[in-house]
């Protein structure tokens, strides 16, 4: 493995250079958001000079601005192996899209029907199905994690599954204890139910490849802000599924996919700069990743094999940055780290790493840190089920750290000794 040319990657991203003689913030909010690369935002600044029309017209900027909305979601087909461009739902965000399909699956199910959530979802992967449930007359299961290994027992999955089961909602990666779940043992179980499954991606996305034939998956949804792309979200779903749905739109809207659910007129230049995060990621792969990262995937087309190449790269690097961190925390008196912490376990969680400190407020923490302009959250995050079930809430949830691939062993380390210095350590 060649080593990653920090130097280049910081470049390609404005918000990382210092401002006014400033230093520039250190970004270890990633799991709120990532920075956006230049090529980002002059694509979005093109559109809105060049494309800066509605869909459908005669005329050259609406034809300019059809063309960049269909390059949009053929960049999203190949980001998560689609098997058609029609099976990919772009929208305001996550969230958004997950309560709108929502609406559709519900008409699907019967009062007594079942459904399954986790207790380590994002909010967004909760409350819409909680609504669904409310609104059809379903009976709603959850499935713990352990408290200890912050991973699922996969057999009590199997217990809570049953011929009514009609859809479980699954996370990719959690936004709070960074686990990377067992997404395809999941839906290897659900399906011999009949269950669909319903995945949350966000927070996996910006740090490995996703592959929704290769998890059997039904719906999966990510948002492009959390991998360095604009503020939008993305659905995908199954043709065959999203044909079956009916959808909630207005009546001039097409049936066919995927209009049917791209309710109103979408941000045309946000769907330029999600193209230009994806090509971003596949430049990485072509011209940083060696031969050995881009062979692995040469059953794919150019881009695709491209940039699943970039993301193992990455990974590679951030991994041990990763481990410095939590290394870090944990060596601190009274600091727990709510996430896997064994050095030799890195690789089954993303760099989002969330922790306590006894007798500090995470609020406290996380003033201290941006005083030093160290950017963290504190608080539940949205994960409000994971907080809860760690007993957390009271005490003013956790303080989130997260790391993206621009960061730096140098910024790892400020990170540790300002909340060393914090705690008094």
């Amino acid at each position: 493995m060649s080593a990653l040319n920090i130097n280049f990657i910081r470049s390609q991203f404005p918000a990382l250079s210092a401002a006014n003689g400033s230093a520039a913030p250190v970004f270890m909010d990633n799991p709120g958001g990532t920075q956006v690369p230049q090529v980002v935002i002059d694509a979005m600044v093109d559109c809105l000079i060049h494309s800066n029309a509605n869909l459908g017209g005669p005329f050259a900027t609406s034809k300019r601005a059809d063309a960049i909305v269909d390059a949009a979601h053929v960049a999203m087909a190949d980001f998560v192996n689609a098997n058609s461009p029609r099976e990919i739902i772009i929208g305001q965000n996550m969230t958004t899209l997950t309560f709108h399909i929502s609406r559709s699956i519900g008409r699907q199910f019967s009062k007594g029907d079942e459904i399954i959530i986790t207790r380590m979802e994002h909010d967004a992967n909760v409350s819409p199905w909680l609504l669904m449930a409310r609104d059809h007359g379903l009976e709603v299961k959850f499935l713990p994690f352990d408290p200890e290994t912050y991973e699922f027992d996969m057999d009590e999955l199997d217990r809570l599954l049953s011929p009514r089961t009609k859809l479980v909602a699954f996370s990719h990666a959690s936004n709070m204890t960074g686990t990377i779940n067992d997404v395809k043992g999941a839906v290897e179980r659900a399906h011999r139910v009949g269950a669909l499954v319903y995945v949350d991606s966000v927070q996996y996305a910006p740090h490995g490849v996703i592959d929704v034939q290769d998890l059997g998956c039904d719906f999966l949804a990510c948002s492009p802000y959390k991998f360095f792309g604009p503020h939008m979200g993305v659905l995908w779903g199954r043709e065959s599924l999203l044909m079956e749905l009916d959808p909630y739109k207005v009546r001039p809207a097409g049936d066919d996919l995927p209009d049917r659910f791209e309710t109103g007129t979408l941000s045309h230049e946000g769907m330029a700069g999600i193209t230009a995060t994806v090509d971003y990621f596949a430049s990485i792969g072509r011209d940083l990743a060696d031969e050995n990262y881009r062979s692995r995937y040469d059953h794919f087309g150019d881009r695709r094999r491209n940039l699943c190449a970039a993301l193992d790269y990455l990974t590679d690097y951030e991994i041990p940055l990763t481990r410095s961190l939590i290394e870090g925390l944990v060596a601190l008196p009274g600091v727990k780290v709510h996430g896997i912490t064994n050095p030799n376990a890195i690789s089954s969680r993303v760099p989002t790493v969330s922790f306590t400190a006894e007798g500090h407020h995470p609020k406290a923490i996380s003033e201290a840190l941006a005083e030093y302009g160290i950017q963290v959250w504190d608080g539940h995050n949205y994960a409000v089920e994971p907080v809860n079930h760690l007993g957390l809430m009271e005490g003013g949830g956790i303080v989130r750290v997260g790391l993206a691939h621009y960061n730096t062993q140098e910024e790892v380390d400020m990170t540790v000794a300002a909340v060393a210095a914090h705690l008094g350590a």
